[in-house]
């Protein structure tokens, strides 16, 4: 896809806080997303060896806080200039059950384009399509039903 110039604004953006906030072990990726409306917001990975959201996630809680809306482009870029750096495959699959039309940046410094989502998932699994609808429960009647254990006989008494 051809990058418009609100995508290479997108991608100055996140270099921006790439080298103004990425300092430390503790944050390595800045990510910029655009809303619908034309808003940018960032965010930074927050590392930890337990995991930590990456700079993806961050900015869409920061645009989900600021009242983003829609978002329609989003670019994460590395520190020490690394550049525009491709989603992993958790922010992937993030990214397309809330924003399924959004576009993504990625390609290296000479060639980027902004993909749709759904090209980077093949395949994909789309946790809505499944979704499985739950009965209603038992109305409850305030009396624990008695558990029913394999092997044992109830006796006449139960």
């Amino acid at each position: 896809m051809i990058m418009r110039d609100t995508d290479r604004a997108l991608v100055q953006a996140a270099t921006a806080v790439a080298k103004l906030r990425c300092r430390s072990d503790n944050h390595t990726v800045a990510a910029a997303v655009r809303s619908t409306d034309g808003r940018v917001f960032s965010g930074v990975n927050v590392h930890h060896f337990t995991g930590g959201p990456c700079a993806e996630v961050v900015a869409l809680g920061a645009a989900a806080t600021q009242g983003g809306g829609e978002l329609e482009a989003i670019v994460a870029v590395g520190d020490r200039g690394r550049g525009v750096i491709p989603p992993c495959g958790r922010c992937r699959q993030v990214l397309l059950d809330y924003f399924p039309s959004i576009r993504v940046i990625v390609g290296p410094p000479d060639g980027l384009r902004a993909v749709p989502i759904a090209d980077l998932l093949p395949e994909t699994y789309v946790w809505a399509d499944q979704q499985v609808e739950v009965p209603a429960a038992a109305p409850r009647t305030g009396v624990w039903p008695m558990p029913v254990v394999p092997g044992v006989r109830q006796s006449a008494e139960d």
